[in-house]
C-alpha cells in the first residue's frame, strides 16, 4: 500500500505540475490507480493531454526496448555464476586437483568483488550513464560485474514508477531462474562433448556459456536507452510524457542531481541496515541454493550427468512464481506481504529438505522445488521495495549499491554452508537457511518546518512509501 508515514492534518488536494518541486511546495501526490498505471491527469503541462491509451501504448513501446535486453543480460551473467556449480559435477575437481575448501573460498571471493564495488558503481552509472557502464559491465567481469544487479535496478527506477517497478524486476530478476534451468540444459548437452578437442565437459561449460556474455556486452552499448530525458529512442513527447510521470511518482522528491548531501544521508539512514540486513538474510539461501543445487540434486541418487537435467524444472517452476507473485506486488501496491509468504514457502522447504532426509530422493526433490521457489520468489518485491522508499537519484542510486553490497555478503557465506562433509543431507546448510528465512499526524505548523530544508528526497512529509 501506498502510505505517507507523516500525513498533514488537512488535506490541500495540491497536485504536482510539470516543474521541479522546490523546499517549501506544497505537494499532495494521490493514490496510484490500482490497474499499474500512474494516473495520467496528474501529468500537467503537456499538451494535448496523455490519455490512457497513450500512456499504456508508450510503456509498451520502452518494456519491447528495455526489458528483454536487461533480462538477457542478467540471465547471462547469472549463468556465468552458476556454470561452476555445474562444472563441479562434469570433473571439475578432480582435473585440477581442487579440494573441497578451495572450491568453497573460489565461489566466496567472487562475492568479494561484488562486496566491494556494489556503491561505486552505481555511483560511475550515475555519472557517465546506463548505457555505457552496463555493457561495459557485461564485457569486462569480475569488478565491473559487480555493477549490473545494482545498476539496473537504479537504472529501472528512472523508467518506471514504483508502482510499475515489481513485475519488471521479476522479469529482470526471473532470467536468473531460467538461467538455473538453462545451465542445467546446456551443462547436460555439453557434458557429452567430454575429450572433444583434448577439453573436458567442464571446460566446454565456461567457453560456450562465456561466449554470448561478450556478444550481449558489446551489443548493449547500441541498444540500451540512456536516461528518459536524453535518449532519441523516444520523440519529444514522449520524453515529456515519462518524465512528467516520473516526477509524478517522485512526489517531492525529484532530485536528480549529483549530491554530496544525499550521498552522506544514506549512511545516516535508518532504512540502509534494515534493508541491508533483509537483504542478506535473503541472498544467502538464495546464493548457496545456486551454487550448490546441483550437488545436493546429485546426492538425492542420481548420477551427474541426469542430475544436470534434474535441475531445470525446479528453476522453471520458481519462475513462473516469482513473476506471478511480483505481479501480485504491483497490483495490490504491497511489498511486505509478498516477501513474506515466498519466504515462508522457502522456510517450510527447508524444514521438509531435512525432515524428509530419509524418505526417498522423490520427497527430498519435491522439497528442493518448493525451496527454490520460496527462495527466489521473494527477491523482485523485495528488490522494488528498496528502490521504491529512497528518493532522490543520488541516495538512491547509493542506497541501493550499498544494500545489495550488504546482501552479497550472502554469497560470501553461502559459499561455505554446503559441504562435502556434509553429504548426502547437508544437515548444516539446510539449517543455516531455514534460520535466515525465518524473520502520525502533523499540525500545519510542523508540516511547514519538516518541508523546510534542501534536498530532503524521502525525508519529505509528502513522499510516499511503500509497505
Amino acid at each position: 500500500m501506498l502510505f505517507n508515514l507523516k500525513k498533514k492534518k488537512e488535506e490541500d488536494g495540491i497536485t504536482p505540475d510539470s516543474g521541479s518541486f522546490s523546499k517549501n511546495d506544497n505537494v499532495h501526490v494521490e493514490k496510484a490507480s490500482s490497474g499499474g498505471v500512474s494516473p495520467v491527469n496528474s501529468i500537467a503541462g503537456i499538451n494535448p493531454p496523455v490519455d490512457e491509451k497513450e500512456l499504456k501504448k508508450l510503456m509498451w513501446k520502452i518494456d519491447l526496448r528495455i526489458i528483454p535486453l536487461v533480462a538477457i543480460l542478467y540471465l547471462l551473467s547469472y549463468l556465468d555464476r552458476v556454470n561452476i556449480g555445474n562444472a563441479k559435477i562434469a570433473g571439475l575437481m578432480d582435473d585440477v586437483d581442487m579440494t573441497e575448501d578451495d572450491y568453497n573460498w573460489a565461489l566466496s571471493l567472487f562475492y568479494i568483488g561484488y562486496i566491494l564495488f556494489e556503491v561505486p558503481s552505481n555511483i560511475i552509472l550515475k555519472k557517465i550513464g546506463p548505457r555505457i557502464w552496463l555493457s561495459f559491465t557485461r564485457f569486462f567481469l569480475g569488478v565491473a560485474e559487480a555493477g549490473l544487479y545494482p545498476g539496473v535496478l537504479f537504472y529501472l527506477s528512472l523508467w518506471y514508477t514504483r508502482k510499475q517497478q515489481a513485475t519488471r524486476i521479476a522479469l529482470f530478476y526471473g532470467s536468473s531462474t531460467l538461467a538455473g534451468a538453462f545451465s542445467g540444459v546446456l551443462a547436460y548437452g555439453i557434458m557429452h562433448m567430454k575429450g572433444l578437442r583434448g577439453l573436458n565437459g567442464w571446460q566446454w561449460i565456461f567457453i560456450i556459456e562465456a561466449c554470448p556474455t561478450i556478444v550481449v556486452g558489446l551489443a548493449t552499448y547500441f541498444i540500451l536507452p540512456d536516461y528518459p530525458d536524453k535518449t532519441p529512442f523516444l520523440n519529444e513527447r514522449e520524453r515529456e510524457i515519462i518524465v512528467g510521470l516520473m516526477k509524478v511518482d517522485a512526489g517531492p522528491a525529484v532530485e536528480s542531481h549529483w549530491s554530496w548531501t544525499q550521498f552522506f544521508a544514506v549512511f545516516k539512514d535508518w532504512k540502509t541496515y534494515a534493508y541491508g540486513l533483509l537483504s542478506l538474510a535473503a541472498c544467502t539461501p538464495m546464493f548457496s541454493l545456486s551454487m550448490f543445487l546441483p550437488s545436493i540434486i546429485r546426492d538425492l541418487g542420481f548420477e551427474d550427468i541426469t542430475a544436470q537435467a534434474m535441475i531445470s524444472p525446479i528453476y522453471a517452476i520458481a519462475f513462473v512464481f516469482t513473476v506471478l507473485n511480483a505481479m501480485s506486488a504491483d497490483r495490490h501496491t504491497e511489498r511486505g506481504f509478498h516477501i513474506a509468504i515466498p519466504s515462508l514457502v522457502g522456510l517450510i522447504g527447508y524444514m521438509l529438505l531435512i525432515v524428509l532426509r530419509h524418505h526417498g530422493s522423490a520427497a527430498r526433490y519435491v522439497a528442493a522445488v518448493i525451496t527454490v521457489t520460496g527462495a527466489f520468489a521473494e527477491s523482485p518485491p523485495k528488490t522494488s521495495w528498496f528502490s521504491n522508499n529512497f528518493g532522490g537519484q543520488t541516495k538512491r542510486a547509493v542506497a541501493l549499491g550499498l544494500i545489495i553490497a550488504i546482501g552479497n555478503i550472502g554469497g560470501v557465506l553461502g559459499g561455505h554452508l554446503y559441504r562435502a562433509t556434509d553429504a548426502p543431507y547437508y544437515i548444516r546448510g539446510h539449517a543455516a537457511n531455514l534460520s535466515l528465512m525465518g524473520r502520525e499526524n502533523m499540525t500545519p505548523e510542523e508540516y511547514r518546518i519538516a518541508c523546510e530544508g534542501e534536498e530532503l528526497c524521502d525525508k519529505h512529509p509528502d513522499f510516499r512509501y511503500i509497505l
